[in-house]
C-alpha cells in the first residue's frame, strides 16, 4: 500500500479536527423529509435539492446547479475542475428518502437525528445522505487544509432513487457530456459488517408484477354460498404457493437455465467472509426456532448469487373489515431478484406466463408489470478497483473484502455503458445494523468517519493512475 501524497495527509489531518462538521452537516440533511414516493410533500424534496446544493457549494464544489425536468424530484449537479491530465471522478449519491414507515416503531422522531452508542439514527442518515456527506466532506478537506484537489470531480446527486430512478436515464442522456468521466464513485451501498470496509462487485437485478384474480362481481355470504363458488382469496394463496418448492427454491421453469455458477475465485472469497450461521439470523431478525428456508452452507451466496422470489404485499378484504365472505378478488404484488447472466425481460414474461397457467378454479387473473432491471457485475482487474481497495483499508485500518449485493441499483450498469464502459466502485458505509428503509434506520459514526478518511485516500490514489 503506497503511503499518502503530503496533501492526503494534510486533508486527513484536517478532516480528523473538524470531524463534527461532517455529522453536523448530516444531520442538516436529515432534518428534511425528502421522501420522493407519490403522496408525500415534492416541496420536501425541492427543498432538499436546496439544501443539497447549498452544501455542496459551501464545501467547495463549483457550478452547482439543481437540475430539473417538469414534474421531476430535482436532481444536483456539482463540479471541481482544476487537476489538467489527471483523472475524472463522477460521484453519485442520491438525496431523496424512503417513507418512515410506523413512526410508532421508531424510538426517536425519524427527522430528528439522535446520536446514541455510537450511531446517529433518523431517516435517510444511512442512505444515502451519507454518501453525500462523503463527496463534501472528503473535497473540503482538501480545499480547507490549503491543498490542490489531485483528480477532478463531478457529483451527480438524485432525487428520485428510492421512487425507482424512472427519469434518469432521461437526465442521463440529456447531460451526458457533462458527465463524461473515467471512474464512477456510488455511495449508495454498504459494508459486510461494522468497521469492516467492503467493495460490491455485484447487484442483482428486479422485476415486480402486480396479480389481480378476480372471480364474482362483490364478494358474498360463505356460509348462503359457500362451496360451488370460486374463492379468489384461495386462487391467489395457491399462486402464490407455487411459486416455491418445499425448500424455497423457485418453481418457474427454465428460471435458473441462465443463472451464472460461482468461479472457484468466488467460492474462496465467499469462504472467507467473517460470519456464521447464527450472527446471520440474529442480523436479519429470524425469529428464535425459525429455520431459513434452504438448508445451504453460505447465505450470503444465495443472496448475492442466486434468484430470488418475494410476496411483498396481499391484498384479500382486510384485517380489520375480516368477515364470513367469499372474496370475489384478491390482490397481490411479487418481486423476482435476478443475478447474472439472467434476463430481466426473459425473467419477466417466465412468471407471469407461470401465474397464468397455474390459476386455477377457472378465475380471472390479470397480471400488471411495474417494470424488470437486469443485474450487474463487475471485473475486479482494472487499476481503480486496487485503489479504492487500498485507499479502504488506509480509511478503516482494515483490509477489505470484495462482496455482492442482494438489492438492486438498475443504472449503475446503463449508466457506465453510457460513459463509455467506465469502472463503477461501489462504496458506502451502511451496514447489517443500518435498517435502511425501515424504522430506526442508522449509520455508525466511527464508519461514516472511516468513509470519509477512504475517499480523501481515494483521491490520492487514483491520480495516480
Amino acid at each position: 500500500m503506497s503511503s499518502p501524497s503530503p496533501a492526503c495527509e494534510q486533508a486527513l489531518s484536517f478532516f480528523e479536527q473538524n470531524r463534527k462538521q461532517s455529522l453536523d452537516d448530516l444531520c442538516s440533511l436529515v432534518r428534511i423529509p425528502s421522501v420522493s414516493f407519490d403522496g408525500f410533500a415534492k416541496e420536501e424534496v425541492e427543498r432538499s435539492a436546496q439544501k443539497t446544493a447549498e452544501l455542496l457549494f459551501s464545501r467547495g464544489f463549483e457550478h452547482v446547479e439543481i437540475l430539473q425536468l417538469p414534474g421531476v424530484h430535482p436532481y444536483v449537479y456539482a463540479d471541481y475542475l482544476h487537476a489538467p491530465g489527471k483523472p475524472t471522478l463522477l460521484l453519485y449519491a442520491h438525496h431523496d428518502v424512503q417513507p418512515a414507515g410506523e413512526v410508532s416503531a421508531w424510538n426517536t422522531p425519524p427527522f430528528e437525528p439522535v446520536e446514541r452508542d455510537g450511531r446517529l439514527y433518523g431517516r435517510g442518515t444511512a442512505d444515502d445522505k451519507a454518501g453525500i456527506i462523503l463527496h463534501s466532506s472528503a473535497l473540503s478537506s482538501y480545499l480547507s487544509a490549503g491543498q490542490s484537489l489531485p483528480v477532478n470531480l463531478k457529483v451527480l446527486i438524485e432525487g428520485e432513487e428510492e421512487a425507482g430512478s424512472t427519469h434518469l436515464s432521461e437526465f442521463i442522456d440529456r447531460h451526458l457530456s457533462r458527465l463524461k468521466s473515467d471512474v464512477m464513485v456510488l455511495t449508495d451501498t454498504g459494508n459486510f459488517d461494522v468497521g469492516l470496509p467492503s467493495i460490491t462487485t455485484s447487484l442483482r437485478g428486479l422485476c415486480v408484477v402486480e396479480i389481480e384474480v378476480s372471480s364474482l362481481r362483490q364478494s358474498v355470504h360463505s356460509g348462503s354460498l359457500g362451496g360451488p363458488l370460486p374463492d379468489a382469496g384461495l386462487a391467489m394463496a395457491k399462486i402464490l404457493a407455487s411459486l416455491t418448492d418445499d425448500s424455497g427454491r423457485i418453481a418457474i421453469p427454465g428460471l435458473y437455465d441462465k443463472v451464472r455458477p460461482l468461479t472457484t475465485a468466488e467460492q474462496e472469497s465467499l469462504a472467507c467472509l467473517p460470519f456464521t450461521s447464527e450472527s446471520f439470523c440474529s442480523q436479519a431478525g429470524v425469529l428464535e426456532g425459525v429455520p431459513l428456508v434452504s438448508a445451504c452452507d453460505n447465505p450470503w451466496a444465495m443472496i448475492w448469487r442466486q434468484p430470488s422470489v418475494s410476496v411483498n404485499a396481499v391484498e384479500i378484504s382486510s384485517r380489520r373489515e375480516a368477515r364470513n365472505i367469499i372474496n370475489g378478488s384478491a390482490w397481490a404484488r411479487v418481486g423476482i431478484r435476478l443475478v447474472p447472466d439472467m434476463d430481466a425481460q426473459e425473467t419477466e414474461a417466465a412468471l407471469i406466463a407461470h401465474i397464468r397457467k397455474v390459476a386455477p378454479f377457472g378465475v380471472k387473473v390479470a397480471v400488471t408489470s411495474l417494470g424488470a432491471k437486469g443485474p450487474w457485475s463487475t471485473s475486479t482487474e482494472h487499476p481503480a478497483f486496487l485503489a479504492a481497495l487500498s485507499a479502504l483499508e488506509a480509511g478503516y485500518g482494515q483490509k477489505p473484502t470484495q462482496i455482492g449485493c442482494g438489492g438492486s441499483i438498475g443504472f449503475v450498469g446503463p449508466l457506465s455503458e453510457k460513459l463509455g464502459g467506465i469502472p463503477a466502485l461501489l462504496i458506502g458505509v451502511e451496514d447489517p445494523y443500518t435498517n435502511a428503509h425501515s424504522e430506526n434506520e442508522s449509520v455508525c459514526i466511527a464508519d461514516l468517519f472511516s468513509g470519509i478518511r477512504s475517499e480523501i485516500h481515494l483521491f490520492d490514489k487514483l491520480s495516480r493512475l
